[in-house]
């Protein structure tokens, strides 16, 4: 893989870095590959750095917005996801930070709704959906939703979250994402060694209980404390033999082999479901069809690159979308082959989570 230019991240709109040209095998019409033989049909779109949590894995509590110039515009937004479904991306997830506090939500998600997608999500901490809103985004195309809540505690939601927030505006949001018809609801679960280990099991009452799935998340290194510590992580393995000493698990054929959950049922055939993503102890990096740009139009091939290549220059020169296509193409081939969170010498990325896009 080519080592790439240092990251810059400035107001200016001159190139920060640009990717090594691809080979001609990678120009292939209708389809977006790494140089790793993956396809690539996954675009996660960060549209906001903004956020009223500051979750202690994704945020410092002083995190300092990036000024709103140096964020993408509406129509900028939406250049990129057009000119990423000419090369074959499927499916959209809209992120951020918090993307119900961009002011342009409803009106984008209603742009998407109209362009060819198979697939449109959104990731929310859902503090802040309302009937309306709900109802509205499923009228302008968003099929599914994904909440976050790593407490079913009062205590520990405050203490994880930095916000003065509870459970029942969790609770509250999943029936009102239910009523909207946003399904299937799943929830992101992110689990942390002696912050919310011993709730592991309660979360698949939870499931059972509200009929969602809820995914387990193995605490990742893009904490903004930078923290993370290999001994903080509570693995997989662990948290299946937690659950299962309350409720037998039954393992489900995986229906979408580029998913990064192993999924399980209960066996007692209670609705509910639980996912398990193993980013730490189960790698599933051969199977990632993921390209994320954030929301100030920096590509990143991987959540964990130390590369990322930025895109916004050309946005706001007038490329055209051939070119803009070529640089989403050059910048997919760096992808690397897999993370390397297991090794001695890893490198955890400059940017954390909120930064990003989930």
């Amino acid at each position: 893989m080519s080592t790439a230019l240092p990251i810059i991240l400035s107001s200016s709109d001159e190139p920060a870095n640009k990717p090594p040209a691809a080979p001609l095998e990678a120009n292939r019409p209708g389809q977006l590959y790494d140089s790793h033989g993956r396809v690539i049909h996954d675009l996660r779109l960060s549209i906001t750095d903004r956020c009223n949590f500051r979750c202690r894995y994704c945020m410092e509590p002083d995190y300092k917005y990036m000024p709103q110039r140096e964020l993408l515009s509406f129509e900028e937004y939406l250049t990129v996801v057009r000119v990423c479904l000419t090369l074959g991306i499927t499916k959209i997830r809209v992120t951020g930070g918090e993307p119900t506090l961009y002011s342009q939500l409803l009106p984008l998600l209603t742009e998407l709704g109209k362009m060819a997608i198979e697939d449109i999500a959104m990731t929310t901490n859902g503090s802040l959906m309302t009937q309306e809103s709900a109802k509205a985004w499923k009228e302008a195309g968003l099929h599914r939703i994904t909440l976050s809540l790593d407490s079913l505690r009062d205590d520990r939601v405050e203490h994880i979250t930095r916000a003065k927030t509870n459970l029942n505006s969790s609770i509250n949001a999943i029936k009102i994402a239910k009523a909207a018809g946003l399904s299937p609801i799943r929830v992101n679960v992110v689990i942390m060694r002696d912050v919310n280990d011993d709730e592991i099991a309660d979360f698949a009452d939870f499931a059972r209980e509200h009929e969602i799935d809820v995914r387990l998340i193995e605490f990742m290194p893009l904490d903004s404390d930078r923290a993370w510590h290999r001994s903080a992580v509570v693995s997989a393995d662990e948290m299946l033999e937690a659950i299962n000493k309350r409720h037998t698990l039954v393992q489900l054929d995986r229906k979408n082999p580029h998913s990064p959950s192993l999924n399980f049922g209960f066996a007692d055939k209670s609705l509910g479901k639980i996912g398990i993503i193993a980013s730490v102890t189960r790698p599933f990096c051969g199977a990632c069809s993921r390209l994320r740009v954030t929301a100030d139009g920096k590509i990143r091939a991987c959540l964990f690159s130390l590369e990322e290549w930025d895109l916004r220059p050309l946005l706001r020169s007038g490329a055209s979308d051939e070119e803009l296509a070529a640089f989403i193409v050059d910048s997919v081939w760096t992808k690397q082959k897999g993370h390397s969170i297991n090794a001695a010498d890893f490198v955890q990325p400059k940017r954390t989570m909120s930064a990003i896009g989930g």
